[in-house]
Order: C-alpha cells, then structure tokens, then sequence
C-alpha cells in the first residue's frame, strides 16, 4: 500500500487509535485523517455520508465504539447496542458508497459464546449463547462482522473484521464503573496503597482472560494495511492465559501494594474462560512481543504520570 494513500482512523482518540496512529506515523505513513466524536459524530449518518464525500480515505480503520466493562454494559444494554451498530453501520456504508477497497473492522472476543470450545476459533461465531453479561456490545460487533463478510463475498473489497483479546495500553479507560479488568485493578490497587485500605474485586478471581497490548493489536492492523487479507475475520490475542485473582496479584506486585485483597463472590464473574485461537493470523506473519508483566508496568507508569 502506498504510504501517500489517505487512512482515516475512526477512534482516532481512543487507546486503540491513537495506538494505530503512533504506529503508522512511525512506519512513515503520511496522510494520515482523524476527527473527534466532537467534530464527527458517527452516529449521525449524513454527517459520516459528508465527510467520507469530503474526504475520500483510500483505507478505513474503524477503532470507534462505545465501550465499557460487565457494569457498563448492564446499565446501558440500548446505547451499547444502538450506538455500535449505528457507528460501524454508518462507516462501512458510506466506505462502500465511496469506493473504499480497504477496510479494517475492530471487534471484540465477546462475539463468541459463552461456552464454546476452548481455545476459540473464528469458525465458533454464532453457534451457541453468547455471555448475557455483554452480550448488547457482542450482537453489534457481530453484526458489524456480518456486514463485513458480505461485502467481500457480493463485491471482492478487501473488508477485513479483527477481533482482539483483553486489551490494555497507554489511553485505557480508568473509569472504575465503566473499565474493563485490567485498567480496573491498576486504579483499585493504586488508589488502595495511597489510603492503606483493602481491595475489592468482584467475582471469585476464577476466571481465566488473555491480554493483549494495544500497541500489539497496532501491529497487526499494519499488517492488514499492508497485506491483502485472506479471510474475513481474523482472531489477535497474545495465546497466553492468566485467572483473575493471578492479575490482581501481579498488578499488587507491580504497585508494590501490601494489604488485603476481597473478592465479593456475590458479583458476576462473567466468561469461565476466554482465549483465542489466534493460528490464522499468526499464519499471515503476526506474532505479539509484549509480555503482561512488561506491559502492566509500563501502563502503570503512564498512569501515575
């Protein structure tokens, strides 16, 4: 792909984008589009129509979404499902409508059912009940998967959906009512080590997640930048697994925390296990270099910042 080509990154902002955009600057790519939900809102359609008019981007990155954590997701079930489905239902029309050729889609791994096979394989999408605990979230990235693999079957557009692991990078969300895990326990364990309280976290620590550093992902949406995928959908996790109460010990570790920590088992703790199969990516020349361990510290270390 020509590094002069126009790349619009929607989500530009976000942890995900801006993790997108360092890399493709890095890597020289010149040309680069960005417009914040302040500029753009991508739930209103004609707006995405005139600015994809406007602008004409040769390569569309769809990192925009309303995200959020087993809470968020409970409380406001309509807007994470009418909001993600009107935001990738309005790009990826209006890239078709505009003779896009290249679009790269980002899902989530909780398109998967709740208790497929493990480790999950792309071929498991839609053949059993999906997690009721972010299962709004899931429906509209699948269909945003959906409408990526018709595209490519009615039109032969290189349309390409991605769906990563457990994320985590500089720009994460510390919210702790609208956070995923990772980011969740940085913020409880730093906030507990300045006041000398205990620790809370939901569930039993049972659960086993796979995480995956942003600036991982980034590298393998260049690798979809570059290349013509081969499939529609691709699985990006890290293949390494670790429970909950295992993560809350080493992020304690890393904050150098050293007081108790309580698990209300009376809270959900959402998907037993969740770990991609991630072979059909890795097969296309993907492989992600940054360990957990390494990773948390560094997040660590911005965040404190």
């Amino acid at each position: 792909m020509n590094k002069n080509s126009k790349i619009y990154i929607a989500g530009h902002k976000g942890m995900v984008g801006s993790a997108c955009w360092r890399l493709l600057e890095k890597e020289g790519y010149n040309n680069l589009v960005g417009k914040s939900s302040k500029e753009l809102d991508l739930r209103n359609q004609q707006d995405v129509i005139t600015f994809f008019e406007t602008e004409k981007p040769d390569i569309v990155i769809d990192s925009a979404a309303r995200v959020g954590g087993i809470w968020a997701n409970n409380e406001y079930p309509f807007e994470f499902l009418m909001d993600n489905m009107l935001i990738q239902n309005n790009l990826i029309n209006s890239s078709l409508r505009n003779n896009v050729k290249k679009f790269i889609f980002l899902g989530s791994s909780c398109i998967y059912p709740k208790n497929a096979p493990q480790p999950l394989k792309e071929e498991y999408l839609l053949t059993s009940e999906l997690e009721k605990t972010n299962q709004w979230y899931a429906i509209a990235k699948i269909s945003g998967v959906k409408l990526i693999e018709s595209i490519r079957n009615q039109f032969g557009y290189d349309y390409v959906a991605l769906m990563p692991t457990n994320l985590y990078g500089p720009g994460d969300n510390f919210d702790l009512q609208t956070s995923h895990v990772l980011p969740a326990l940085i913020r409880k364990y730093h906030e507990a080590k300045l006041s000398s309280k205990e620790v809370t976290i939901w569930g039993t620590g049972n659960p086993l997640r796979e995480f995956l550093h942003v600036d991982d992902l980034a590298r393998a949406i260049l690798l979809m930048v570059k290349n013509v995928s081969k499939d529609y959908l691709y699985n990006v996790g890290s293949g390494q697994e670790i429970s909950i109460k295992d993560l809350s010990q080493m992020v304690s570790k890393i904050i150098n925390y050293k007081g108790e920590t309580i698990w209300d088992s009376s809270m959900p703790d959402g998907t037993p296990r969740k770990l991609l199969d991630s072979e059909r990516i890795k097969s296309f020349g993907f492989k992600s270099k940054i360990s957990l361990d390494q990773g948390i510290k560094e997040v660590y270390k911005h965040y404190i910042l």
